[in-house]
């Protein structure tokens, strides 16, 4: 925890430092306002102690300014001069609490672990609001397959880092699960993770869910709402499905990510932010900036560490151990004695393509737990809602002859004469008739 005491008075500013220092807050001082605002833009500090009446300044200015620069900061001013009208002033203008001038250390402690419960409780709404919205299992990075090791490998290494990460891949894949896994591995685990579903809304509300808005700033605003960027201060906000991102607000999010300044709808002075980003999107991106509807500019801020993350179809290893998993989670929550997947309830869903990824693959097990009148998942349990693939896929458990029938078999059936086969095969007429003969 960070604090900053703002007091032109050098007597009052060591004593309040030692007195914080032996709470365990990092502490930092300056005797002036603009000081103190330098303070604020160069690192976050979680509260700051405001003298109401400095020497050159009045310190409700400096303290509407360190607001509008950190949001998330608690202000509590101090000053000899009590009373009920500077008290509420203060108030009105953002202070979280108000201090006598001096101050015993009991009540500093009673004011910062008021400001301690508080932002607690805040960072605790943000989480169970993201959690509801993200609709993800919990976060687990074992598996057996190489390309996702990679994946996570780079995850991991990102997490160390503030830098913008940008993750890939099908719908159902896991993007949110990794974006949460990073967010955890972080400096900022102590803040909030927030996540903002960037189709689920219209422009105007995406753009208050993102950046909050005054009360009166159009129709319907009938109070104000900070947004997701400030509930996501100090923490991570996960942008799902940026790619579905409206132009307007791709400008704004581009400010954000190089300035680290937006404004509210309605409000013109800019604030500061200081969140992490995550990004993810089922889109090609690139194809996306080619098309014209993706900002270009907006596509390298936010493609510093790239990550995509390969279908479950191309994770056959990854089957069984996602599905056990899914299994104990969905039997503990439905009070069910449901304990294993027979092995042809497995081999079935190996051979699956699993359009829908590991999201369809949790549904399916979910259905198979409901409907299950045994302690074991039968093949039989599956066969409604899934059918073994019989295309053979690149990349896939075939030897090299299957794989050269199956792709035979495809040329030939969409060329028009056998001649044309063999040509885009790269052999010659007679030889493919001997082979088609053999797959007949």
């Amino acid at each position: 925890m960070r604090a900053l005491v703002v007091d032109d008075e050098q007597n009052i500013r060591r004593t309040l430092t030692v007195a914080l220092e032996s709470m365990g807050y990092e502490v930092a001082s300056s005797a002036n306002g603009s000081g103190a605002l330098n303070e604020i833009k160069a690192r976050r500090f979680d509260v700051m102690l405001l003298d109401l009446k400095l020497s050159q300044e009045s310190g409700l200015d400096v303290l509407e300014e360190a607001i509008r620069i950190s949001p998330a900061l608690a202000v509590v001013i101090m000053t000899a001069f009590a009373s009920i009208e500077t008290a509420v002033e203060a108030m009105r203008r953002g202070a979280f609490d108000y201090l006598p001038k001096p101050c015993t250390p009991e009540q500093l402690r009673q004011v910062l672990t008021r400001i301690q419960k508080t932002r607690k409780l805040e960072r605790r709404v943000a989480e169970l609001e993201s959690r509801l919205s993200a609709d993800s299992p919990q976060v687990d990075l074992t598996t057996h397959s190489p390309a996702m090791e990679k994946a996570f490998d780079v995850a991991l290494k990102a997490a160390g880092t503030d830098a913008t990460v940008l993750l890939l891949g099908e719908s159902g894949t896991g993007k949110s699960v990794l974006a949460r896994a990073i967010h955890q591995r972080s400096s900022r685990n102590s803040g909030a993770f927030v996540t903002v579903s960037c189709p689920s809304l219209t422009r105007e509300l995406l753009a208050s869910e993102l950046f909050g808005h005054v009360k009166g700033a159009f129709t319907g605003a009938l109070a104000e709402t900070w947004g997701k960027v400030t509930a996501a201060e100090g923490g991570t906000l996960f942008l799902d499905e940026i790619g579905d991102l409206p132009p307007e607000i791709q400008a704004k999010l581009l400010r954000l990510l190089q300035e680290r300044e937006y404004e509210r709808i309605g409000e013109t002075k800019p604030r500061y932010a200081d969140v992490r980003i995550i990004a993810a999107s089922n889109h090609d991106l690139a194809k996306t900036v080619k098309a014209g509807t993706f900002r270009e500019d907006l596509y390298y801020r936010l493609n510093v560490i790239s990550i995509t993350l390969p279908p479950l179809r191309d994770r056959v290893d990854d089957v069984e151990r996602l599905a056990m998993a899914h299994l104990r989670s969905v039997a503990n929550q439905c009070d069910k004695q449901v304990e294993s997947i027979s092995a042809e309830a497995l081999d079935l869903m190996k051979r699956y393509n699993w359009p829908g990824n590991i999201r369809e693959l949790r549904n399916v097990i979910e259905r198979a737990v409901i409907l299950s009148s045994s302690d074991k998942i039968e093949a039989s349990d599956l066969t409604e809602m899934i059918e073994p693939d019989s295309e053979v896929r690149v990349g896939g458990r075939v030897s090299l002859e299957e794989l050269e029938t199956a792709h035979i078999k495809k040329v030939i059936a969409n060329s028009k004469t056998l001649e044309e086969a063999a040509e885009m095969l790269g052999i010659d007429a007679a030889t493919l008739y001997r082979k088609r003969k053999k797959l007949s």
